[in-house]
């Protein structure tokens, strides 16, 4: 399938690149060093005009057969709606916009871009979402920002207010996980950051301790920690070295914090490079500490401690598992472990609701604390 095509800049030789689809397959080739995205964007004009000049391929029933033309002269196509949407209605959060913009360049622009709003209807979508070589949950997001476009065009008045007909398109087995989520046993935590290097062995121990996500850890900054009351202040995030707000507002809240572990906070403030107050927790020497450590260099640490530890695979994420498995070892009540997880909905901890008082997260976060720590 064949489309206008995107240009990116490739991260490590800062060259930009021309990205189109063909026959259901990515294609890319080299424009170059260029000053922006615009530069990038006419010197790949040639293979735009010889993209436009050749015969687009139909799917059997993936894509409408034949193209509307428009009834109205207003009538708006998915590209220009797109486009609209990004400048008025985007999320605000860096690492949300990223991942929008990921499917609308990779997915929806190729094949939908040229088409008015209408012609994106129940059953071509679900069948063309069916054809799709991705996992069911992204071909959920897919279908959901497809649903939020139609709801967008509704909102400008582009088409009248009506039923959104994506909310008829199925994704068979969106909720189901295609891996498990692992958690640790406390003799494999063990194993593994004793694999761990400095300052990877802090940010594993501070987010199997709190739950926190490796964004919320790398995030850290050393006034978010109150020695005097022994609590760490949770309040923004990092997602490809953009700072934002953390994932939620539930997301923000200031932990307890018991004496061992501040001891363990503590010890790696007088190690490092950058103790200020200001400073990041665990600031980037290759970046004179403006930022802190990437997540590539975090998750690659994870990778090489487990496999020298030898217990298989895990992800940056497995520590939240753990911290959440821990607690529920510990016998810590739900409504508990919904607080210290800080999910706004105890469905997503477990189904179960209940009251929650300061003293019990308190034990229960030292609880977990002492089993990172001690094994105890």
């Amino acid at each position: 399938m064949r489309g206008s095509g995107t240009v990116v800049q490739d991260n490590r030789s800062k060259a930009w690149m021309f990205l189109w689809w063909e026959n259901g397959k990515r294609k890319s080739k080299s424009l170059g060093q260029h000053p922006n995205r615009t530069s990038a964007w006419r010197s790949a004009k040639p293979l735009r005009d010889e993209l436009e000049s050749q015969p687009k391929p139909k799917l059997k029933e993936e894509v409408p057969k034949q193209k509307k033309e428009p009834e109205e002269s207003n009538a708006v196509t998915v590209n220009s709606l797109v486009e609209s949407y990004r400048e008025e209605k985007m999320p605000r959060r860096a690492s949300t916009r990223a991942g929008y913009n990921s499917w609308f360049d990779n997915h929806i622009i190729p094949v939908w871009g040229e088409h008015v709003i209408s012609d994106v209807q129940a059953r071509p979508v679900e069948m063309w979402l069916k054809s799709l070589e991705l996992s069911p949950k992204s071909r959920s997001h897919i279908r959901g920002l497809l649903n939020t476009l139609w709801d967008f065009a509704m909102w400008r008045g582009d088409v009248p207010v009506q039923r959104n007909p994506m909310e008829l398109v199925t994704v068979t087995g969106c909720t189901k996980r295609l891996r498990k989520p692992r958690s640790l046993t406390v003799a494999e935590f063990h194993k593994f950051i004793q694999k761990m290097n400095q300052p990877f062995h802090t940010i594993a121990m501070l987010c199997v301790c709190f739950g926190l996500r490796i964004s919320e850890a790398l995030a850290l900054k050393w006034c978010d920690v109150d020695w005097l009351n022994g609590s760490l202040n949770v309040e923004r995030g990092i997602v490809r070295q953009i700072v934002d707000d953390a994932k939620t507002d539930n997301s923000e809240t200031v932990m307890h914090v018991g004496p061992e572990l501040l001891d363990v906070l503590k010890a790696w403030k007088q190690g490092t490079e950058f103790p200020g107050l200001d400073d990041w927790m665990f600031a980037s020497p290759a970046q004179l500490g403006r930022l802190p450590w990437s997540y590539k260099q975090a998750w690659r640490a994870y990778k090489n401690a487990s496999a020298a530890a030898g217990i298989g695979h895990i992800s940056t994420h497995t520590m939240r598992h753990t911290y959440r498995a821990w607690l529920d070892a510990a016998g810590t009540k739900l409504a508990v472990q919904q607080k210290l997880m800080r999910h706004a909905d105890i469905r997503t901890t477990m189904n179960t609701y209940g009251d929650v008082v300061t003293d019990e997260m308190q034990v229960a976060a030292s609880k977990v604390a002492g089993l990172a720590l001690n094994g105890l």
